[in-house]
């Protein structure tokens, strides 16, 4: 690898200089794989870079990690492609071959899954390797050495991840025996600490460092709960299921029926919005009050059970009877019923 400033000659000597070999980042919105990217543009590489999307990351979501990755992207000056693992993630997730973490989070198999879509992108542009701000140790299912050597192994890159902020700890890659890079230029970071980073932020510019990227519900264990729960009980979960586990609070109310309740205005719009034909909405008629929904072969059993614990999360005053109105597709009634006490409904709330 040269750099054009230290090349004297003629004009062909410096145009094979300024030929700048590729690599392919997987970036986050975080700052890991933020110094990674520096690190290999220091050492004269072009880097191309891979974001992430699945149905349990917060990407779209405001400032999301999907805001963030396009910002730090331009901020980076790299050229940014989006990869959505849809139905292949909630397959994978359905039994995957290295297990779950303390949430629902499959993050051996999602790793692999990441890395499979980078080197597609590699394969593309041609690229020599790819690299990610991972970091040996700093966490604890997909971060160790023989985590790391797994992924390599799954997705058919042997050799060819680069990990810059510990690749001084860790095997050398196909990269450093081509000589593409040099140990010496590699870090040893290990573990959770940050100190190292911050400084490294600093020394590269980098204002206001995030925290680590993320931003996955799977890892979240009140949301693990409640994806677990969907996958015992839909053989084969939609990502419209899977949006409703991202609101409101859930009740298990039979093996077929499920039982939401908004927890704000902008939940119970976005339940009205996800409402399918075949569900139940429930509203209380006379009180500010939530929208919930009833979903499932016996969502009708349960009509007079939910109307109640609706009218529980709304204004009405305990003790009080209250109007419940549901509709259900083009048909609708009002249901009088007496607001619901906590311990009969506790035992269905995850």
């Amino acid at each position: 690898m040269y750099d054009v400033k230290f090349v004297y000659g003629n004009q062909n000597q410096i145009a094979m200089a300024e030929e700048k070999k590729k690599v392919v980042a997987l970036l986050s919105g975080g700052l890991d794989s933020q110094l990674a990217v520096r690190m290999m543009q220091e050492q004269g590489f072009e880097v191309s870079a891979v974001a992430i999307k699945t149905p349990f990351c917060d990407f779209d979501c405001g400032r999301g990690c999907g805001f963030e990755i396009r910002e730090r992207s331009d901020d980076l000056n790299v050229n940014l492609k989006t990869v959505y693992l849809g139905d292949e993630y909630i397959k994978m997730l359905k039994n995957p071959k290295h297990g779950i973490g303390a949430g629902f989070n499959p993050c051996v198999d999602c790793r692999t899954m990441m890395f499979d879509a980078a080197k597609k992108h590699m394969d593309e542009i041609g690229a020599e390797f790819i690299i990610s701000g991972e970091v040996l140790g700093q966490r604890p299912m997909s971060q160790h050495a023989p985590a790391l050597h797994t992924i390599e192994k799954e997705s058919n890159l042997d050799g060819k991840i680069v990990r810059p902020l510990s690749a001084g700890l860790l095997p050398p890659t196909d990269a450093e025996k081509d000589g593409l890079i040099k140990r010496e230029n590699l870090g040893m970071i290990r573990g959770r600490q940050r100190k190292i980073q911050i400084q490294m932020a600093k020394e590269y510019g980098i204002e206001n460092p995030p925290n680590a990227g993320g931003g996955c519900l799977l890892t979240e264990p009140q949301f693990g709960i409640k994806a677990k729960d969907l996958f015992d009980h839909v053989e084969n979960p939609t990502i419209n299921e899977i949006d409703l586990l991202k609101i409101g609070r859930h009740f298990r109310l039979d093996e077929e029926t499920k039982f939401v309740v908004g927890r704000n205005k902008d939940e119970n719009e976005m339940i009205k919005a996800i409402a399918l034909p075949g569900d139940i909405l429930l509203e209380a008629k006379d009180v500010v009050g939530p929208v919930s929904i009833l979903r499932g072969n016996n969502a009708k059993e349960h009509v007079e059970f939910a109307s109640s614990v609706t009218l529980r999360y709304s204004d009405s005053p305990k003790g009080e009877h209250g109007i419940i109105l549901v509709k259900k597709d083009d048909s609708s009634e009002e249901v009088n019923v007496l607001r619901a006490e906590e311990e009969t409904y506790i035992k269905f709330r995850m």
